[in-house]
Order: structure tokens, then sequence, then C-alpha cells
């Protein structure tokens, strides 16, 4: 098991990707219904019900558990968890440590950041390509890492929305989708306040890919060639595309993130 706590820093190192641990927010309820933004990927959970809610967190599973303060609300959920058996870290400094490193936040909207405990849903278009799979990445990393997706065709998406109680996006007629020159993945990071570096430059390169206008960034080209592989690998299975597409972005955002400075040459040096 880990150490009881763990600082911004090191807690903003993992998130954006497949291993991200899980982030759980227990602020009071009077709390977390006057602040209006998140931890990227934070789902509420009541304190006072933690060994209840445990019983959803996977084995093995690192988690951290997050309120305003990283103080008493906090430390009893952790502990429990911990006596429980569950790797659960603290957040030192909890949620006002965070805002004030000026780390990435997400605005609470509709199914995201409400304290029912919902998955929220989502629907667009078969046979995915750049957006309808970065959009996704995007949703599970940074807003909602329990959320379903579904793919129909493209004239009954927002048909099947109200049918499967799920967010349309990607299509025309509906909030999340291209914006004049821009596409769907940059709406939602408008929408939902996000702000980050590396964030814009992965949006610059899905951009390109995804309208065609590779000047924008020298990686959309290669964006688009993996991504029309991925389609033809997956055939007819969007769920496949899906998850090959996932590992596809988190190499992009850990890239932008921690590597875009590395160069690579041949021949290699002589020893």
């Amino acid at each position: 098991m880990g150490p009881f706590s763990i600082t911004v820093q090191e807690l903003s190192k993992l998130i954006g990707h497949a291993d991200s641990p899980l982030i759980f927010d227990v602020c009071k309820c009077e709390d977390y219904d006057t602040q209006p933004l998140l931890i990227p990927g934070s789902r509420w959970r009541d304190h006072q019900q933690t060994a209840q809610w445990a019983a959803e967190i996977p084995d093995g599973a690192k988690v951290v558990i997050v309120c305003v303060k990283g103080m008493k609300v906090s430390q009893a959920a952790a502990t429990e968890l911990r006596l429980m058996g569950v790797d659960a870290a603290i957040l030192q400094g909890g949620l006002n440590a965070w805002i004030e490193a000026g780390l990435p936040t997400v605005k609470k909207r509709g199914l995201i950041g409400n304290r029912e405990g919902k998955a929220s849903r989502w629907v667009t278009r078969v046979n995915p390509k750049i957006d309808r799979i970065a959009c996704p990445w995007l949703i599970s990393r940074f807003l909602d890492p329990s959320a379903k997706f579904f793919y129909v065709e493209a004239a009954q998406t927002i048909n099947a929305g109200l049918e499967l109680d799920a967010i349309p996006y990607d299509v025309e007629g509906v909030e999340i989708s291209h914006r004049g020159d821009t596409c769907s993945f940059d709406t939602l990071i408008d929408l939902f306040g996000l702000r980050d570096a590396a964030l814009d430059r992965v949006a610059a390169i899905v951009r390109g890919a995804d309208t065609a206008r590779m000047d924008l960034a020298p990686e959309a080209a290669g964006l688009l060639a993996i991504s029309l592989g991925n389609s033809y690998l997956s055939g007819a299975d969007d769920h496949d595309a899906l998850e090959r597409g996932l590992l596809v972005y988190d190499a992009l955002y850990a890239w932008a993130r921690f590597a875009a400075a590395e160069t690579h040459n041949w021949p290699a040096k002589k020893a």
C-alpha cells in the first residue's frame, strides 16, 4: 500500500491516461454544491457512506480522496478505505491547493459533476475515426471515467440520444459539434473550461487531422494515418476502434506533456 498522501503536483502527472488513479471528491454536500469546479476525472461520493461505495473500487486500484482542504473529511474516508485494504491516499491541501496551483479544472455541466454517482452516457455516429474517438478519450480521461459510449446510424443519433438518455455529439444540430473551423473536441474543451497547454497542443493536432488542415500541426498527418489504419483494423466494430484509439490519445497526450522536446536521431553515437 502506498503513502497516505499525495501532492497536487504528483497527482497532476498521473491524470490523462488509462492508469490514472480513481479520484473521489468527498466534500460535504454544501461545499460541493457551491464549488463550480472539479479536478479532472473526479466523482463525488458521500464520506459518511464510504463502506458502501468502496464496493465499486476494483481490486488493486489506486485511489485519491479529495475534500476542500485535505483535512478531516478526506482523511476519515481514506482511513476507512485503507482499513478495507484499498490503496487510498488523500490529496494534500485538497481542492483548494489544486486550484491555487493553477492546475486544470473542469466546469460542472449537465451530468458531469452531479452528486448521484450516475455514469454519463454519450452517443454519436458509427464508424469513428478521429473526432469521435478523441472526444470519448477526453470525456473518459478528464470528465467521467465511468462514461458509456454508443455508436448509431448518423440519421438516428439525436433520436437515440433521447431513447438512451445520452448526450449526442459530433453531429449537426447539437451543442457538442463543430463550430466554424474547429471540431467537436475543441467544443468539449471550451464547454468544460479545460485549460491545459498539453491538451491545447493535442487539440491542434486533432483539428488538423479531422478537418484536413495538416498545416495546423506537423503531427496531424500522422494522426490521420494512424486513425485510418485503426479504422481499417477494427472493421465494423466501433468499440474495438475506440479501445485501440484511446491508447493512441494516451500516448499523444503523454508526448505533449512530457516528451515533446525529445528528439530522435540516427546513427546513434558510437560507444
